[in-house]
């Protein structure tokens, strides 16, 4: 190949944010990755993880054809023997067992990726099952189920204004690790300190002081799973003081006097000595929030893995709407990407469910097509009609990143057949018979189709490929029509034909949505013709093209039957009694505390661990306990100690830090790379160990199916028996 020196732009799709890269090329090799300057979204602001994209795509790790596993070893096959037996064997198990034998499970980087998210649903809708799974129900359900009872869409999540914010309020959210999880929004620091330069304030409210903690006006230690009753004595105050002021949405919610009627059990009086929060401090920061000329309360993984996730969204949406803060400049509010999402599927009415179904062991009810991945391993392990037999997973290291992980290695372990559509042979991969690879980051075009809609500014932005794909590799999208093509046997039916996600590539798939999304010219046409965005239109503009601040778009948007917003769901309120009946019950005995997990700006999930500029520095594996607890038990920092909780336990490196509140211990997630047989050189050499070893597969939010990471009782004791950790 000829040297080529060039610069590249693209956007990093590690986590969240969407940052720009400017990436310099010397002789066809990836010199520099640097923030684009020019980027419009993202202006010049890059985290230490985008740097690792040439460490992904350099990485002798990742697998680049499909493996097979034999009495051997692994062995590299053909993709054409791959599919076959990969499809033969699916085949085998459905006609064998039924097609519900099958399971599905799909990680986080299945959204970070266009081509696997617009593509595999085609393929896994000839399968059939009803035992789907994903990231979804270990990270933001309750966001998405909330949001479909109130709005009428699960994916009609309010994104913060932050940008005009005046007053920013965080449960249990910490958007300089995470870069804005759910709220894409690169450069959160300094987008937080200019609230705070045009005389704003934001506060944080966390059983951990965190990284965002440390610049706030304000931190405020709340006990794990307790956010719920903070948030119901705000809406007390709201009420009790006459601060409501609905502003426009007055017109078009239903449902106000319901919630004022439950919320008067909720006192700050009531609730302070269950959330460990003065009642003089709840009551401020409900009249600050109401008081102020603009503000947006938001919620993440502290609250929405928790055991009342779905409580708590449903109420930081409600104080946002009581106080005129949804929809409204400054507040929560809705995106409208040039590749609409929401408008697509609303149209086509897949706006979200609950209840078609049931888990067969358990009977927890799916949730917009899936199932909570709490059930996996029960569904493989119990025998009868209906059991799992086969597995798919695409991106995901369930081992890792659901509760219980121990029960689901021997899960996957006792199973029948197992394919894995992965980059790496890893802890979950480990046990599929075959791996087919696809090509990934700098290889890839890449479009983000889920991040636009959860963004606090409308833009859109397209990104080449830098590098060619070696030969006889192949992209996820062509992967999983390889497939379809072979369970079909090359046939397509009428309605197939019909369908352009079955006829059409990548590229013209993203062209047609863009087309006739509401800045394409045939959709609303909101730039004009000329202006009109299209595939060549951003190839023409590779730092991007932005499309203004969000606008106000209620109730127009809204996808409920009368276009009003849901206040007063019944499921919502049916669950308060759930939540009584929890208070009166004790929380944490015989010295138990409370686990809660926590994130680090170098690491997003387990997948990336096998980065050395990543995983260098200090052990970040730990758990973090406050200095009272510690010498209560007489523990040093740095001493290992052992955790057990009612599925497992661990020996783990101790940190003791005042930034974590008395009765509160916290571990990271993703770690454990310590299984055999896996192939992944920098990850084993700093293995930690996995938080999901100790979460707990029974421990849910019962109205979602959402796991509970955040407030597992756990005993930490002295390790009785010498240890050494890898």
């Amino acid at each position: 190949m000829q040297a080529q020196n060039f610069t590249h732009y693209r956007t990093c799709n590690l986590c969240e944010a969407m940052c720009g890269l400017e990436i310099e090329v010397e002789n066809n090799q990836v010199k520099t990755i640097k923030g684009d300057k020019n980027d419009p979204f993202s202006r010049g602001h890059i985290c230490p993880k985008a740097v690792a994209l040439k460490d992904l795509y350099e990485d002798p790790d990742r697998l680049k054809r499909p493996i097979k596993r034999t009495e051997s070893g692994w062995e590299e096959i053909s993709w054409e023997q791959a599919f076959e037996e990969v499809v033969s064997n699916l085949k085998r198990i459905h006609h064998k067992y039924g097609k519900d034998a099958i399971g599905i499970y799909q990680g986080n980087p299945n959204v970070h990726n266009s081509g696997s998210l617009l593509f595999s649903g085609n393929f896994l809708r000839y399968i059939k099952t009803k035992n789907r799974f994903s990231a979804t129900s270990v990270d933001q359900l309750p966001h998405q189920f909330v949001a479909y009872n109130m709005f009428g869409h699960q994916s009609m999540i309010p994104i913060p204004d932050i940008d005009r914010t005046a007053y920013m309020l965080l449960f249990g959210a910490n958007p300089l690790a995470s870069n804005g999880s759910l709220m894409t929004c690169p450069d959160f620091a300094n987008r937080l300190k200019a609230i705070q330069k045009r005389g704003g304030k934001f506060i944080t409210i966390d059983p951990r002081l965190s990284e965002t903690g440390k610049i706030a006006d304000e931190h405020i230690f709340v006990k794990p799973g307790r956010d719920v009753l903070f948030l119901l004595a705000m809406v007390h105050v709201l009420f009790q003081e006459n601060l409501v002021n609905m502003g426009h949405l007055v017109d078009f919610s239903e449902g106000i006097e319901d919630l004022q009627v439950v919320s008067q059990n909720y006192s700050p009086e009531y609730v302070s000595n269950y959330v460990g929060v003065e009642t003089a401090t709840i009551r401020r920061v409900a009249r600050e929030f109401a008081q102020a000329e603009k503000a947006v309360c938001y919620g993440r993984m502290g609250v929405s893995t928790q055991e009342f996730g779905s409580l708590c969204h449903w109420l930081i949406n409600s104080i946002n709407i009581l106080t005129g803060n949804l929809d409204a400049e400054g507040g929560a509010m809705f995106t409208l990407p040039a590749f609409d999402l929401v408008g697509i599927t609303g149209t086509m009415g897949a706006r979200g469910s609950r209840g078609r179904w049931h888990s067969r062991v358990r009977e927890l009810p799916e949730i917009g097509g899936e199932l909570s991945c709490s059930v996996m391993a029960e569904e493989i392990l119990t025998e009868g009609e209906g059991q799992i037999k086969a597995m798919i997973t695409a991106a995901g290291n369930p081992i890792l990143s659901t509760p219980n992980g121990g029960q689901l290695d021997k899960a996957f372990e006792s199973l029948e057949y197992m394919v894995a559509i992965d980059i790496y042979l890893n802890e979950t991969t480990r046990h599929a018979n075959i791996i087919l690879p696809p090509t990934t980051g700098l290889e890839v075009e890449h479009y983000d189709v889920a991040f636009h809609y959860l963004a606090i500014r409308n833009t859109a932005k397209y990104s080449e490929r830098l590098f060619e794909p070696e030969e006889g590799t192949m992209e996820d999208w062509q992967i999983y029509r390889e497939l379809g093509k072979v369970w079909t046997g090359g046939e397509m039916d009428e309605k197939a034909q019909k369908d352009p996600t079955r006829r059409l590539s990548h590229e013209g798939l993203l062209d047609l949505a863009l087309r006739f999304g509401p800045y394409g010219s045939k959709g609303l046409n909101l730039l004009g013709k000329e202006n009109a965005i299209t595939l060549q239109k951003l190839r023409e503009n590779p730092h991007g093209i932005d499309l203004g601040a969000l606008k106000p778009l209620l109730p127009q948007r809204l996808f409920t039957k009368d276009k009003k917003i849901k206040l007063n769901p019944d499921i919502f309120l049916e669950d308060l009694k759930r939540l009584d009946t929890t208070l009166s019950e004790s929380q944490a005995q015989n010295g138990e505390l409370l686990l809660i997990g926590r994130r680090h700006l170098r690491s997003n999930n387990s997948w990336m661990h096998n980065s050395q500029r990543l995983v260098k520095g200090r052990n970040r594996c730990t758990l973090l306990m406050n200095p009272n607890d510690a010498q209560k038990r007489s523990f040093e920092n740095g001493q290992i100690v052992e955790v057990q909780s009612r599925v497992g336990k661990i020996n783990i490196e101790l940190e003791v830090s005042d930034e974590i509140m008395q009765g509160v211990v916290s571990i990271p997630h993703g770690w454990g790379h310590n299984k055999k047989g896996i192939k992944l050189q920098v990850a084993e050499a700093h293995a930690g160990v996995s938080v999901n070893d100790l979460t707990d597969e029974l421990f849910l939010d019962q109205l979602s199916g959402n796991v509970a990471l955040s407030g597992v009782p756990v005993e930490v004791s002295v390790v009785k028996e010498e240890v050494v950790l890898v």
